[in-house]
């Protein structure tokens, strides 16, 4: 071998060795790499971060527990404290609770108590009670499985929404169904649900829909218990008229007590010294804004539809096309006149009658009560009919600013006692309800709607509601003041049955009063009792008393002293400026 040979066969060695050295090097690297990155995950294994997930349940409120600490009686003595603490060991002891859906800390620690698994928690906000814990079952790792109900109870009969949002009627549920659990729209702030989405009968099919959580019960038990503190369903089991009237019964109407709400930046007139103005009025009000302003009237009924609809409202257009074709005056003018009454202070008040609507007949005949051939009447068991009113009533909220929507007409015609006794009268009954029970359901729907668009909810009754038995129309005193904010009755003094009765207005509402008054402390918190008055000469049908400001007062001191105190309104259905001038005095305080 030559010496160049040699020399490079060296040279090729020493560049061998270098690599063997580099590659040593990057194995110690990276060995001393994956000794520290497993170092690490040991640490991270003996230390984890917390887990934050949310607290879950069948019900508003989610317990949490104490292990391990002893709960002694303030006597247990010495001797058997040992005892106690080994006792208390082994049991999981309810020491506070959460709003469902409240973000809880997990951390490590957990137990099993007779077959349960139970987590260490922390963020509950329960101080000074040592280590807490949940159920296993009751954490959650996102908020949209908070809520675990699978089915519930109607307790209140309940309308069944199509959508999340808006009035849009599916269908109805009666007391006691039980309907499956699929979702829910929102919590409220107590951890309560707002609405469940749940599964309800469609035909041979099934179909899903969304129904208010405060109507329902966890049990079947719990829903078809009556309601019967303050004794109101004892009392209202024996109301009944001397023979059948075939509005139903009053006992099968729902007494749980109604919410009552207050709604920020709109004050509630609990006492109303009101003026009422027809749709003519209402769009041509500077005469009565002038006389609202010498005198304390604080409220003013306008007509919204009284048979004529007073705009042509959308709703109307797409409901009840005659009745938008034909509205009173535009929507400006209407405008301009509700915006000037405002400008007085007055709470407005919006009234829209109902059921007593032949326009809307005209449209949907099919939606009507069909009685000797003629269908001229929209059924109190129409669910488009329910929704055409309360999607008006919420047009005219977002578009005027009512402050309240007052419903006159909530109830079948005055002859529904002849119409019932005859086998071919089709009432459209879809849902098997009592009359009753279709008008108190129908409150229900329509206080939640305008609830929720900002106003507060009134109905006109006849006087006759507050005789102590359900009418034949389907009115009874009690069932509707325990949903509505304000119940307007109307008991003219010409319209008592009573001839002369209109002589003596002072003990005519007296008189009636009492019976009302009566009907009133049925409920533990019943609606304001605004009463409508006779503003009007009497007997209406052939006048020979001149009602003036002596009759009207006289009206206004025999429902105080009958216990009546929230407020009145007096009728004239032509808004008589001349008879308001008359007796204008009736609004002022003292």
């Amino acid at each position: 071998m030559s010496r160049a040979e040699r020399n490079a066969r060296k040279e090729s060695q020493k560049k061998r060795r270098r690599r063997l050295i580099r590659a040593g090097n990057c194995v110690v690297v990276l060995a001393c790499m994956i000794l520290v990155f497993a170092y690490i995950s040991k640490l991270s294994i003996i230390t984890p971060e917390p887990e934050y997930v949310f607290a879950g349940g069948t019900s508003k409120n989610v317990p949490v527990y104490l292990i391990g600490i002893p709960v002694m009686d303030e006597e247990t003595s010495d001797e058997t404290s040992e005892q106690v603490q080994r006792d208390s060991a082994a049991e999981a002891v309810k020491v506070g609770k959460l709003v469902r859906g409240s973000s809880v800390k997990k951390l490590i620690g957990n137990k099993k108590i007779d077959g349960v698994n139970y987590c260490r928690v922390d963020n509950t906000g329960i101080e000074g009670a040592g280590d807490l814990y949940m159920k296993e079952e009751n954490l959650v790792p996102t908020s949209d499985r908070v809520v675990q109900e699978t089915e519930v109870y109607v307790r209140t009969p309940v309308t069944i929404y199509s959508k999340e949002k808006g009035p849009s009627i599916a269908s109805f549920a009666s007391k006691g169904t039980c309907l499956k659990v699929t979702g829910y729209d929102m919590l409220l702030e107590d951890g309560s649900v707002h609405k469940y989405k749940v599964e309800y009968p469609d035909g041979d099919d099934t179909a899903e829909g969304f129904v208010y959580s405060k109507y329902m019960a966890a049990t079947r038990k719990k829903a078809e218990k009556v309601y019967n503190k303050n004794g109101v369903y004892d009392k209202v089991k024996d109301d009944k008229y001397g023979y059948e009237l075939y509005g139903g019964k009053a006992k099968n109407l729902d007494y749980y007590p109604y919410e009552r709400i207050s709604i920020e930046g709109n004050e509630f007139c609990s006492n109303a010294r009101a003026m009422y103005l027809n749709c003519a009025a209402a769009a041509d009000p500077d005469s009565y804004v002038k006389l609202i302003r010498k005198t304390d009237c604080n409220a003013v009924v306008v007509d919204i539809k009284d048979g004529v609809l007073a705009w042509p409202a959308r709703t109307a257009k797409e409901w009840s096309p005659k009745s938008y074709k034909t509205a009173y005056t535009s929507r400006k003018k209407y405008k301009s006149g509700i915006d000037k009454l405002k400008e007085t202070g007055v709470y407005m008040i919006g009234r829209i009658v109902v059921f007593n609507d032949p326009v809307y007949a005209k449209d949907h005949p099919e939606d009507c009560i069909k009685y000797a051939g003629k269908s001229t009447w929209p059924s109190a068991y129409s669910r488009d009919v329910w929704e055409y009113n309360v999607r008006l009533a919420q047009e005219a909220i977002k578009e005027f600013g009512f402050n309240e929507i007052q419903f006159d007409y909530v109830r079948f015609p005055e002859n529904a006692y002849d119409m019932s006794k005859n086998s071919k009268t089709k009432f459209r009954n879809y849902y098997g309800e009592e009359k009753g029970q279709a008008i108190q359901n129908f409150c229900f729907y329509a206080a939640d709607q305008i609830h929720e668009s900002g106003a507060y909810f009134s109905v006109d009754v006849f006087g006759e509601s507050a005789y102590g038995y359900m009418t034949a129309y389907g009115q009874y005193w009690p069932g509707i003041a325990n949903v509505a904010d304000a119940i307007s009755a109307m008991p003219y003094t010409d319209h008592m049955g009573v001839e002369g009765l209109w002589r003596n207005p002072y003990s005519a509402m007296k008189s009636w009063g009492k019976k009302a008054k009566k009907m009133q402390n049925y409920l533990e918190h019943p609606a304001a009792a605004r009463t409508w008055i006779t503003g009007y000469n009497t007997p209406y049908w052939a006048p020979t008393e001149d009602y003036g400001e002596k009759e009207l007062k006289a009206q206004i001191k025999g429902l105080k002293e009958a216990g009546l105190k929230g407020g009145f309104i007096p009728w004239n259905v032509i808004s008589d400026l001349g008879k308001y001038k008359q007796y204008k005095n009736i609004w002022n305080k003292n």
